[in-house]
């Protein structure tokens, strides 16, 4: 006998007239991802930076040399981002746009900040058509057999890989940009407020995923009494110029990981499948001595936790259907990373602070 269903309680008047309006928001929002690639493309954060930090409208037109006509369009752009926080605005007695946080992150060219990275390359891929178009086919994606994630299905290719620099060779670069913001960004940072992970450590083996070799020399220029060890593909080896600091080895972690008495992991373990994970950890945990001996595994990745606040967590869990779409990896909670550790045969681990949308987790032999 079927299970009761609880009773349909009927909406009043004024939820069914807020729900509307949650629906458009809801239906809409991707209008504020076009604007924020529209504003990126027309360069208006870095215009407003190059214009002392503060801009009116008239300001923007003349600097990005666009048709006056545009002026009033341009103002309903800026008003929409400018709710959404990408800009401040002040109105008196005409707008004047500044940079938040948020667009100080999109502007080219800052030399002098070693936290700044320009994340354009990043949005422009994820609001590219290559990737705009899995989201758009992603029903028809759940109702075929496929096995392979939606980017692949899409494309007959893989993301990062070879074989999407051979049909969309400016795509394939702009991804591989957006992939090193997106795992580089704020590694100085993260050197300062996690420094305790790395003392008494006197070797560490960085696991990279096309890669460029930024955390190792962070590291050893942080840690110089430390052997640092990076470990990627062979073709993203190649690419990173020998500096005589930092031992570069071309490898597979899939096949077996440089001996250290630390492994890291930044980054890396969301592009993969559980089962590939466990695979990747249990050849960190081949590379390390035991846990007497100061061998450890330290994970840096976004760790999905509903206590991060209402707004955080819902970016992780963008990020989570984003590594569905792009590689058919996940981002993890707690519970899933203890069983991926657990599974790869470790004995323990700690979680350490939070770091932004990011965790940090210690693993023991």
């Amino acid at each position: 006998m079927a299970a009761l269903a609880p009773s349909i309680v009927v909406p009043t008047d004024a939820e069914l007239l807020q729900a509307q309006a949650d629906l458009w928001r809801n239906s809409l929002c991707y209008l504020k991802s076009m604007a924020l690639k529209c504003a990126t493309e027309l360069g208006i954060p870095t215009a407003i930076y190059s214009l002392g930090g503060a801009a009116s409208l008239p300001d923007l037109i003349a600097s990005l040399s666009l048709p006056q006509a545009k002026l009033p369009f341009l103002g309903r752009l800026m008003r929409l981002l400018s709710s959404s926080g990408v800009f401040a605005v002040v109105e008196s007695p005409e707008a004047v746009y500044s940079l938040t946080p948020l667009s100080y992150l999109l502007v080219d060219g800052i030399a002098a900040d070693n936290n700044h990275m320009d994340h354009a390359p990043f949005l422009l891929t994820v609001t590219s058509a290559h990737y705009i178009d899995l989201a758009i086919d992603l029903a028809d994606w759940f109702k075929k057999e496929a096995k392979t994630p939606p980017f692949d299905h899409k494309h007959a290719a893989s993301l990062f890989e070879e074989s999407m620099e051979r049909k969309a060779p400016g795509f394939h670069k702009m991804s591989i940009l957006g992939l090193l913001v997106h795992d580089n960004f704020a590694t100085s940072i993260a050197v300062r407020e996690y420094q305790d992970v790395f003392q008494g450590v006197k070797s560490v083996t960085d696991c990279c995923y096309h890669g460029d070799g930024t955390t190792g020399k962070a590291l050893a220029k942080a840690f110089p009494l430390i052997k640092i060890t990076v470990l990627d593909l062979p073709q993203e080896i190649r690419k990173i110029p020998a500096d005589g600091v930092v031992n570069y080895v071309g490898g597979d972690m899939f096949k077996s990981i440089p001996r250290a008495q630390m492994v890291l992991l930044k980054m890396v373990l969301h592009h993969w499948s559980d089962e590939d994970c466990v695979k990747i950890l249990a050849n960190c945990r081949k590379a390390i001595p035991s846990r007497e001996e100061g061998g450890k595994v330290v994970i840096a990745d976004i760790i999905l936790d509903p206590a991060s606040g209402p707004v955080m967590f819902q970016t992780q869990l963008l990020m989570d259907v984003c590594m569905m779409l792009m590689k058919g990896g996940r981002q993890r909670d707690v519970n899933d990373w203890r069983d991926l550790i657990q599974k790869a045969g470790f004995s323990d681990y700690k979680l350490l602070k939070k770091f932004g949308a990011r965790g940090v987790l210690e693993i023991y032999p």
